[in-house]
C-alpha cells in the first residue's frame, strides 16, 4: 500500500520488546515460567517529507489496524537533515531516491 502511494524507502527490522500485553509466559508440566518478557515484533522506519506524513499515517492505520492489542504504535520523529554518504549531498538533494529501484522500475 505504501509503494502504491509513492513511498520508496522503508526499513523493516525484526525486533523484540513488550508493551501493554506485558510479554508472554509459557506453561510446562503445570509450572508457569518465562524465559524473558520480550515478544517478537516488527519495526518499520519510514522517512517522508512533511507533506506525506498524514497520508502515510492514514494508510498504515487503514491497512494495519485490527482492533486487537499488538496493532502497534506510530512514533513521529523529526529528521533535521539527510546526508547521502556516497556524494556528500544534503537536504532535499540527498532525500531524492535516484539510481535505485525507483529509477529502474519507472524506466521499464
Amino acid at each position: 500500500a505504501l509503494l502504491n502511494m509513492g513511498i520508496r524507502g522503508v526499513t523493516v527490522s525484526d525486533v523484540r520488546g513488550f508493551g501493554a500485553q506485558g510479554g508472554s509466559t509459557e506453561r510446562h508440566g503445570g509450572s508457569e515460567f518465562s524465559e524473558d518478557k520480550f515478544v517478537a515484533k516488527v519495526k518499520m522506519e519510514i522517512v517522508v517529507s512533511k507533506d506525506q506524513v498524514e497520508g502515510v499515517i492514514d494508510k498504515i492505520m487503514e491497512e494495519a489496524r485490527t482492533g486487537e492489542i499488538g496493532d502497534g504504535k506510530i512514533f513521529l520523529v523529526p529528521v533535521s537533515d539527510v546526508i547521502r554518504v556516497r556524494t556528500g549531498e544534503r537536504g532535499e538533494k540527498a532525500e531524492r531516491m535516484a539510481g535505485g529501484w525507483s529509477d529502474i522500475s519507472s524506466a521499464v
